[in-house]
C-alpha cells in the first residue's frame, strides 16, 4: 500500500473505483434483493448522515495532518540552508589547506541537497554520494581539528555536526507520512458511505451515485500529493538552499 501511496495519481484513480464500485453495489442490492422499506427510511438517513459527517470529519483530521508535515519539511529546508550556511561562513576559522577544501565540499553537498528536493523519485545512488560527501567533510574538519585542536577550530567542527544534524531531521520529516492504518481506516468509511448512498436512492442515479465519489477522490488525491515528499504536485522548493548558491559558488 505504501507504493500507492508515493502516486497521487493512482490514489485517485484507485479511490475513485471503489468508491463508484461500493455506490452501483448499493444501488443493485436496492433493486435486486432488498429495497429500504418506508418505515426504515429516517432510521437508515440517520445512519447515513453519521456515515458521511465521519467521513468528512476523517478526511478534514488528515488534510490537517497532511499540511502539517509539508509545513515540517519546509522548516528543515530552511534549517539546512542556515546549517551549510554558517559552516561556509565559519571555514575561515580552518587552516588555509583545509578551508579551502571543506568550501568545496560544501559545495558540492549544496548541490546534492539541491537535487535531492528537485528529484521526482528516491535514488539510492544519491544517497550513497550523499554519505560519501559528508565523510569527507567530516575528515576534513577532524584532522584540521586534530592538527590544530584549538576553542576556535572546534567551533568549524560543530558547524560541521549541524550540518549533518540537519539533514537527518529533513530524512526523519520525509519519512513521517500518514500512517497507512489512517488511509485504511478513510478509505473504508468511504466505501461504506458509497454504499449506503447507493442503497438508499429510490431510483438510479448515475448523477447521485457520481459526485460524491469524485469529490472524495479528488479530496483524496489532494491528501496524498501533500503528503508525498517524491512525486506529488506539490513540493516543497528548495528556496532557501538556491539562494545559498549564490553565496557558496560565487567567483
Amino acid at each position: 500500500m505504501l507504493g500507492l501511496l508515493d502516486h497521487p495519481l493512482r490514489v485517485f484513480a484507485v479511490s475513485l473505483l471503489a468508491q463508484w464500485g461500493a455506490a452501483y453495489l448499493g444501488d443493485l442490492l436496492r433493486r435486486k434483493v432488498r429495497p429500504v422499506a418506508q418505515e426504515e427510511r429516517a432510521d437508515f438517513d440517520i445512519v447515513l448522515s453519521a456515515t458521511l459527517t465521519l467521513l468528512a470529519l476523517i478526511i478534514g483530521f488528515s488534510f490537517s495532518m497532511a499540511v502539517s508535515r509539508y509545513d515540517q519539511r519546509k522548516n528543515f529546508e530552511e534549517a539546512e540552508a542556515n546549517a551549510i550556511g554558517t559552516e561556509y561562513v565559519r571555514a575561515d576559522l580552518l587552516p588555509a589547506e583545509a578551508r579551502l577544501k571543506v568550501r568545496d565540499l560544501l559545495g558540492h553537498y549544496l548541490d546534492q541537497r539541491i537535487r535531492h528536493y528537485e528529484s521526482g523519485r528516491v535514488e539510492p545512488s544519491a544517497d550513497t554520494a550523499n554519505s560519501l560527501t559528508q565523510a569527507q567533510l567530516w575528515s576534513a574538519v577532524v584532522n584540521a581539528g586534530s592538527s590544530q585542536p584549538t576553542p576556535v577550530v572546534a567551533l568549524a567542527v560543530s558547524g560541521m555536526n549541524d550540518v549533518f544534524n540537519s539533514q537527518g531531521y529533513t530524512q526523519a520529516a520525509w519519512r513521517n507520512r500518514i500512517p497507512t492504518a489512517a488511509w485504511a481506516l478513510l478509505g473504508s468509511i468511504a466505501v461504506f458511505a458509497n454504499l449506503l448512498l447507493g442503497y438508499r436512492e429510490r431510483q438510479t442515479d448515475v448523477l447521485v451515485l457520481t459526485v460524491l465519489p469524485l469529490t472524495v477522490s479528488i479530496a483524496l488525491f489532494l491528501i496524498a500529493d501533500i503528503d508525498t515528499p517524491h512525486g506529488g504536485l506539490i513540493r516543497v522548493v528548495p528556496q532557501n538552499l538556491v539562494s545559498l548558491t549564490q553565496v557558496v559558488h560565487a567567483p
